[in-house]
């Protein structure tokens, strides 16, 4: 229940058995005390907050065989309150389709939210197929601009996560090294996954962890 309502990881729910959360919450008179010191031991990361895969089958996009991200962006406003549960907690939605200008020439944004926890907008790029080279760079260019135009006092830099239908780990790493912004390419699934499929998930982000 706490791993939920807290969005941890794997690292902090391994974090927290070692330390013997459980049974020291179950000792305590004060056991909210207990919980919230737990949670203020390690300040919340990036990596921490940001998913790989994300699941969308609430979206209803499987009776498709082709659609287009224009589609998907509108399925993902038209179910917004899911979507937001599902990106995790602190995640507040600000705008759709953001236009950018710069040398007379117009770019639009997918999605860009705010998040309240690590103070700073997270801009979301949708892909319908194959993540590749190019769409980190696109994404640098939309970080490059919201860090140098948008940012308020108090800001963080802003955090990019490349939505995609697939990717290569190995393009991802080359792609995304050395960015001066974070880069995040996270796949989506409109199916929930199949045994096979969830089994690869978990050794994927076993292999990441060691």
């Amino acid at each position: 229940m706490e791993a939920i309502k807290n969005n941890w990881s794997v690292r902090d729910l391994q974090r927290a058995i070692n330390s013997m959360l459980f049974e020291r919450t179950g000792l305590s008179t004060d056991k909210q005390a207990v919980l919230k010191s737990h949670i203020k031991e390690e300040p919340l990361k990036p990596e921490d907050i940001f998913r790989n895969p994300y699941m969308l089958e609430f979206l209803g996009l499987e009776e498709k065989a082709i659609y287009t991200e224009s589609e998907l962006e509108e399925a993902i406003i038209n179910h917004l309150q899911t979507f937001l549960l599902e990106m995790g907690r602190g995640f507040c939605f600000e705008a759709r389709q953001k236009r950018i200008t710069f040398d007379n020439t117009h770019y639009h944004i997918d999605l860009v939210f705010y998040h309240r926890i690590l103070k700073c907008h997270v801009i979301i790029d949708l892909k319908i197929g194959e993540f590749t080279h190019a769409d980190a760079g696109q994404m640098n260019v939309y970080l490059n601009y919201y860090k140098e135009n948008e940012l308020n006092e108090g800001d963080n830099p802003p955090i990019g996560i490349i939505l995609c239908a697939s990717k290569s780990e190995n393009l991802v790493r080359y792609a995304t090294a050395g960015l001066p912004q974070q880069v995040f390419v996270s796949k989506y699934l409109i199916n929930l996954p199949s045994e096979h499929e969830l089994t690869n998930i978990i050794e994927e982000e076993q292999y990441k962890l060691k």
